[in-house]
């Protein structure tokens, strides 16, 4: 079970509390290239609006349901900026329309376009602040222990749902039930917040919004046919579809069953070093497994090796020591690249383990007219 923070301000913290749901949105850009191959808005190949939107569907199709939901409430100037949960994802992330049209905005007072219904799950009323959860040491023996996710968040900015590890999920839950002395709410089907904290709202309010499903697929074949890039487009259908596509699920021996925890764009670094996907698996009722996915819109090659030894380096000092995991390191690219010399440099890493991590795991997909295939390639 993946816990994802969700960034708010007071205004929409509220409508979040009242009709039951979490958001992401880029101020009014609209998204008319969902289920479809085409689009009026993003013309051109490269279109940086195009992938940074695509970015922040994969942030939301991660979110599965039954995950947990954390809100962070940005700083004001009266106020240090809190962290507040703990809420449930409940069935998939949806998109709704852009603009003056879009269901809530003027509730809302800004965009948000990528959306996922909530439950509670267990709601306290005071929040835990930034800096009780980002800067107090005094409980740790290491620097490892921090968390990191939100730490990275805070430095790089601009992710407005971030998924933290299960460890710093643990970490942070417990910050906030001590603040609240482990005292929660009682369950209701909505809430309110005011003066710092959240209360059982006087009424329900029904969210009644499209709930229209992300489909990134007619899209990428798309660029793909045009030869344009789509390394984003790529990432948000795997993000999507692990655990769910028969496909993809073989070549990466994982089942919807064994999966603990989901993350994509995964910072691993003070620099913009970020793993594309993480997934961790229960292997056995006393092993894990914690996959390190590089994925690649073109054939294979050798320079992505250096890549992966940097993110098992990072998973070797910050996460492992906060659970322990056998690390399997994932290549996905393109189908068409592989050579002599490829085979050779992936047994030459592989050889270089030690013990450290398992043999390279390769993977190649083919996109047709209306689907793609994955095979795990043997070498």
């Amino acid at each position: 079970m993946t816990t994802h923070v969700f960034v708010v301000n007071e205004k929409t913290f509220r409508c979040h509390l009242t009709y039951m749901f979490a958001g992401t949105g880029s101020k009014n850009r609209g998204v008319d290239f969902n289920d479809s191959a085409d689009s009026t808005q993003y013309p051109y190949a490269k279109h940086a609006a195009e992938s940074v939107l695509v970015s922040m569907m994969a942030d939301c199709s991660r979110v599965r349901n039954g995950d947990l939901i954390i809100f962070y409430l940005q700083a004001t100037r009266g106020q240090e900026g809190k962290f507040y949960g703990v809420f449930q994802a409940s069935g998939n992330a949806f998109l709704e329309t852009s603009g003056d049209n879009q269901y809530l905005f003027d509730e809302l007072g800004k965009n948000l376009t990528f959306r996922i219904r909530i439950v509670p799950h267990e709601v306290y009323a005071e929040g835990v602040t930034e800096w009780k959860a980002l800067d107090e040491i005094r409980q740790m023996t290491s620097p490892c222990q921090m968390l990191w996710s939100l730490i990275y968040r805070k430095l790089k900015g601009n992710r407005g749902n971030t998924m933290i590890t299960i460890y710093e999920s643990e970490r942070l839950i417990d910050l906030i039930r001590r603040e609240n002395n482990y005292t929660s709410l009682p369950i209701s089907d909505s809430y309110d917040y005011s003066n710092g904290v959240i209360t059982l709202s006087g009424f329900n309010r029904d969210y009644t919004g499209l709930l229209k499903p992300f489909n990134i697929l007619p899209r990428l074949i798309k660029k793909h046919q045009d030869g344009k890039s789509y390394e984003a487009h790529l990432q948000m259908y795997i993000v999507q579809k692990i655990g769910r596509n028969s496909s993809l699920d073989n070549a990466l021996d994982i089942s919807a069953d064994n999966i603990e925890w989901i993350g994509n764009e995964v910072s691993c670094g003070v620099g913009m070093q970020r793993i594309d996907v993480l997934i961790s698996k229960i292997q056995s009722p006393t092993q894990r497994i914690v996959m390190l996915v590089e994925l690649k819109a073109v054939p294979a090659s050798e320079k992505y090796i250096r890549q992966i030894e940097r993110y098992i380096d990072w998973v070797e000092q910050y996460y492992n020591p906060n659970r322990i995991s056998i690390i399997q390191p994932v290549l996905l690219c393109r189908a068409g690249g592989f050579t002599e010399r490829l085979r050779q440099k992936f047994n030459q890493f592989n050889n270089a383990a030690n013990g450290r991590y398992l043999p390279l795991r390769y993977i190649e997909y083919t996109i047709d007219a209306d689907s793609i295939e994955f095979n795990n390639k043997p070498y």
